[in-house]
């Protein structure tokens, strides 16, 4: 029996996911999340087989769970279900080893086979999602990344700084780096175009 955690802030589409799953005799849905947190807390405490995860989620997005399981060890493997295809996901999702990246519109039957699939080992990957991640690159590094992404959390220069063990200095030519580099006028414009595209 392949035991799968779904989760999905969306609680119709929670629930009719769950229900269509239950359906298949050799998969058992033992837990369901509407957040991020509570998706990491039902792996570590039911260790189920496969984690079904959304992107957008509260507390924490589906790929910050699928960063922090692969940082983790987790034997669990991740199959990320989006109707977002940003190329800028897809890349983070690459980064965090997903076992699977599929768009929701997907039938049940497609989504019990790349199930079947990626517990035998394989991975599942939707080609639109592949095709759009050689339309737009993510232009920045990964420390201007992280710059950008303390910054998301409302810590000046120097608290970024602190965290990078960086100078204030160094962190504000990263930030103009980064306005350069996605053609923005400040910050929060820079936030917006890099969430937009899914590069932070």
């Amino acid at each position: 029996m392949i035991r799968i955690v779904i989760a999905e802030d969306q609680r119709i589409l929670r629930g009719a996911l769950g229900t269509l799953l239950d359906f298949e005799k050799d998969i058992e849905v033992i837990g369901q999340a509407e957040n991020g947190e509570q998706a990491l807390q039902m792996v570590q405490s039911l260790q189920p087989d496969i984690c079904l995860l959304d992107i957008e989620m509260p507390v924490k997005s589906g790929l910050e769970v699928a960063d922090e399981l692969q940082k983790n060890g987790s034997a669990c493997k991740v199959i990320i279900l989006t109707t977002f295809a940003r190329p800028g996901y897809f890349e983070r999702a690459m980064k965090a080893k997903v076992h699977g990246y599929l768009l929701k519109d997907g039938s049940i039957d497609d989504l019990s086979a790349a199930i079947r699939k990626v517990m035998a080992g394989g991975r599942e990957f939707a080609p639109e999602l592949i095709m759009n991640t050689y339309h737009s690159d993510n232009p920045l590094t990964d420390r201007e990344i992280e710059v950008l992404q303390l910054s998301v959390d409302g810590k000046t220069s120097k608290e970024i700084g602190e965290e990078l063990f960086l100078s204030a200095g160094t962190v504000r030519n990263y930030m103009s780096e980064i306005l350069q580099k996605v053609g923005a006028k400040n910050k929060i414009e820079a936030i917006g175009i890099c969430r937009e595209k899914g590069w932070i």
